[in-house]
């Protein structure tokens, strides 16, 4: 049995040269928050996912999928624009390896009603929480939910979240200073 140690972590790698542009952004968000935590992010090479799909770039995302213990998913207003990459990491985190999903929205503070910001989601996405395949908790992009959630919610979880449209409670919202 493989070892599951990491959290793969997906975005839209959009075309722009500039990281601070770009979901790239987060991901390096990601990687400051991570100092200290103990929190093991596996991440597929920016620049590969923007190039032609190889077989080699597939084989890593494989080798990431089976390691690791949840897919943290970076949700934009661009997100639904990666016709490439997303919808094969997506596909294969829920119907391969059967990963919680850690969706993360960088545009809001709070989310409390997932179901609202189906408009960010891949269509890859959008089939699985419909359909009741994937099991996802919806958080804000901001350190204390994402942490939290990646302590939380791992393959060995299998109690919550059930299903496609799970979220932290406006209690624990204001815990964290995110609602008012």
């Amino acid at each position: 049995m493989t070892s599951k140690n990491g959290t793969y972590v997906a975005f839209n790698a959009s075309e722009t040269a500039e990281s601070t542009q770009s979901d790239t952004k987060q991901y390096n968000i990601l990687n400051m928050w991570d100092s200290g935590q103990g929190v093991n992010f596996e991440l597929t090479d920016s620049d590969e996912k923007t190039s032609a799909i190889s077989d080699a770039a597939k084989k890593e995302m494989v080798i990431k999928l089976e390691n690791a213990k949840q897919f943290l998913l970076i949700l934009t207003k661009t997100t639904k624009e990666d016709k490439d990459w997303l919808p094969i990491e997506i596909a294969a985190a829920v119907d391969e390896y059967d990963l919680p999903l850690i969706l993360a929205y960088p545009d809001f503070d709070s989310v409390i009603t997932p179901a609202e910001l189906s408009n960010y989601w891949p269509s890859a996405l959008k089939i699985r929480i419909e359909n009741g395949s994937a099991r996802a908790i919806h958080v804000p992009f901001r350190k204390s939910p994402v942490l939290d959630a990646i302590q939380q919610f791992d393959v060995t979880n299998k109690e919550y979240p059930t299903d496609g449209y799970g979220f932290y409670t406006k209690e624990t919202h204001e815990s964290w200073e995110l609602t008012r």
